[in-house]
């Protein structure tokens, strides 16, 4: 059996959008259930009661975070699965048509494709244009599903849900509205979100909650054809036995991230101005992705004209500053980013295209490492970069 090693030095951590730390309060709220609270919750005794209710105050404290009904709350492995059920289950239970963005997460736009469904265009900015959706949705028959997200996971660019939730109700009234809202619930209050959509999709290690578990929301009155069969866990709409230690970890999570978000925003969004500004202004082939305002507080999205990520990922990576190009869900596969293309930007500016993203460990100091090592990896492939 492999050992685990702990890093040997300190890294400059800018990829809280592909994971986000651990928060020492889930952590230790996480710890009892391991070894002293381990019953199964779905048992009869005493013993599982007392887990069960575990999870119903759990249950209780994300439905506060989200402005839904305790009920409405499914418990999932994380947003792939929710992403997964919402799409694939509305398609099953209808046969229906499924729509999506072209910018969606992969969780999503390969559910779409999967089962040949329709893909809406996005601005050059990324978000959905509502008037667009909704003649696309004009001339689609029967759809089951449309699926747009809360916040690009790449760019950061934020979809009003709330226009294109009106599409959605006047073209496709029996259609379930799904948000992906998993780069969401650092920056946006999910009581904004909640009441657009019918089905909601976080995953927890995105704000500081464990990997592995993740929340689907489900409003009451829609169904969709369930993932997992077996015991009939969550009212039927998720089977397998409960991690009790990853709900109580992702509920604490949840609740902390929504008490310091306005606090966080201003910060974090501070600081990342303050990297864009800092690479932009050095580098002379650096440009922003997103004009100011477009996008949340904690992702800045750069791209260096005539560089290749790759070889800026490795010079970073040397100096200890983690950031990625585009999804970190491909397996470190370098791949051009799908997000980018679809905005239209050109091939040469996504080749160098870098994300920054910032979280709750975030300090200034990184921010400012994170300029000079971008500098220096740019000087040394060839930009030309000014004295700071």
């Amino acid at each position: 059996m492999a050992s685990a090693s702990i890093p040997s030095r300190e890294y400059v951590y800018l990829d809280h959008a592909a994971t986000s730390p651990l928060r020492p309060e889930a952590h230790a709220a996480m710890e009892p259930y391991g070894d002293v609270m381990y019953a199964n919750p779905s048992g009869s005794h005493r013993f599982a009661r007392e887990a069960r209710q575990v999870i119903d105050e759990a249950r209780d404290a994300v439905a506060e975070a989200i402005g839904c009904a305790p009920g409405e709350i499914i418990f999932t492995s994380g947003g792939t699965e929710g992403a997964n059920s919402a799409v694939l289950g509305a398609v099953r239970r209808t046969g229906g048509t499924a729509v999506c963005a072209a910018t969606e997460h992969h969780a999503v736009l390969h559910c779409v494709e999967h089962v040949q469904g329709v893909v809406v265009p996005v601005t050059e900015q990324g978000p959905v244009d509502p008037d667009v959706m909704r003649e696309t949705l004009r001339t689609t028959d029967n759809v089951a599903v449309v699926s747009v997200m809360a916040v690009n996971n790449e760019t950061g660019a934020i979809n009003n849900l709330e226009l294109i939730s009106h599409a959605v109700r006047r073209q496709a009234p029996n259609a379930i509205f799904h948000t992906d809202a998993v780069q969401a619930a650092c920056w946006l209050d999910l009581r904004t979100i909640w009441p657009h959509v019918d089905a909601l999709t976080l995953s927890a290690h995105k704000f500081g909650g464990p990997k592995g578990m993740g929340i689907m929301v489900l409003r009451n009155g829609f169904n969709v054809e369930p993932l997992l069969l077996g015991g009939g866990q969550e009212r039927d709409r998720r089977s397998g036995t409960h991690n009790v230690a990853g709900i109580v970890g992702t509920s604490v999570a949840l609740t902390i991230t929504d008490e310091k978000r306005a606090s966080e925003v201003a910060r974090l969004g501070a600081l990342r101005d303050e990297l864009i500004h800092g690479i932009t202004s050095r580098v002379e082939c650096a440009t922003a992705t997103l004009a100011p305002g477009v996008g949340i507080a904690g992702t800045a999205h750069v791209c260096l004209e005539g560089l290749e990520s790759e070889s800026l990922l490795y010079l970073l990576d040397e100096a200890d500053v983690c950031v990625s190009a585009a999804s970190a869900c491909a397996s470190g596969a370098m791949e051009p980013s799908h997000v980018l293309a679809a905005m239209g930007v050109p091939r040469e500016r996504i080749k160098g295209s870098l994300r920054f993203s910032l979280g709750h460990t975030t300090t200034r100091q990184h921010v400012q490492a994170a300029v000079e090592a971008t500098a220096a990896a740019a000087s040394r492939l060839g930009a030309k970069v000014s004295v700071s």
